[in-house]
């Protein structure tokens, strides 16, 4: 067993679509203390992406042998597609003495605390909905209904914050970045 004072953390981030936790996560990556969760998945890749960079893309047969083989922390199917968090990048990152970010929704959190994963989990909250509907609309790059049912998804996850160690709001960008790197036993960045 690892040193305590050289094993890592896991820090798990979820929140509602549009609360900033994917720049909060950004911006947590410029301390070389942080290693990012590339999630595997069997969606096809897109222009784009990189493989290993932006997920680790593998075939659906190879995806079941990794889950039957025990290989994820966690899996679930969206839309079709197989997501997953691989177990040996968290391994490799925890012995280094390394904070393991994982930014995954809530159903996957979930998974790790019912297996018992230790880590840091944490919900980034928006100010509000109406601040959350701004920010949505703000973006311009989805119709009204599909920003409609991502309101009505981040009401449904907002309800399952109780089940985070912590709660950010998300009010205040350097303010949150600077409450989850403390979290994350980091300090803060300013």
């Amino acid at each position: 067993m690892a040193d305590s004072a050289t094993t890592g953390r896991m820090l798990v981030i979820s929140g509602p679509s549009g609360c900033g936790k994917s720049t909060i996560c950004k911006a947590l990556l410029t301390d070389e203390r942080v290693v990012f969760s590339v999630s595997a998945t069997t969606r096809p890749i897109r222009e784009g992406e990189v493989d290993g960079q932006d997920y680790i893309f593998i075939t659906p047969d190879a995806f079941r042998e990794r889950a039957a083989s025990g290989q994820f922390i966690e899996y679930a199917e969206v839309h079709g597609n197989m997501y997953g968090t691989l177990r040996e990048p968290m391994d490799t990152a925890l012995a280094a003495g390394s904070v393991f970010l994982v930014e995954i929704d809530v159903q996957g959190a979930n998974q790790l605390k019912q297996q018992g994963i230790p880590g840091i989990y944490t919900f980034i909250a928006p100010p509000s909905f109406e601040i959350l509907r701004e920010r949505l609309v703000g973006r311009g790059t989805d119709a009204p209904d599909v920003i409609e049912r991502r309101l009505k998804k981040a009401h449904d996850e907002y309800e399952e914050r109780s089940k985070y160690d912590h709660i950010v709001v998300n009010e205040d960008l350097d303010r949150a970045v600077n409450e989850v790197r403390e979290l994350a036993g980091l300090g803060r960045a300013d």
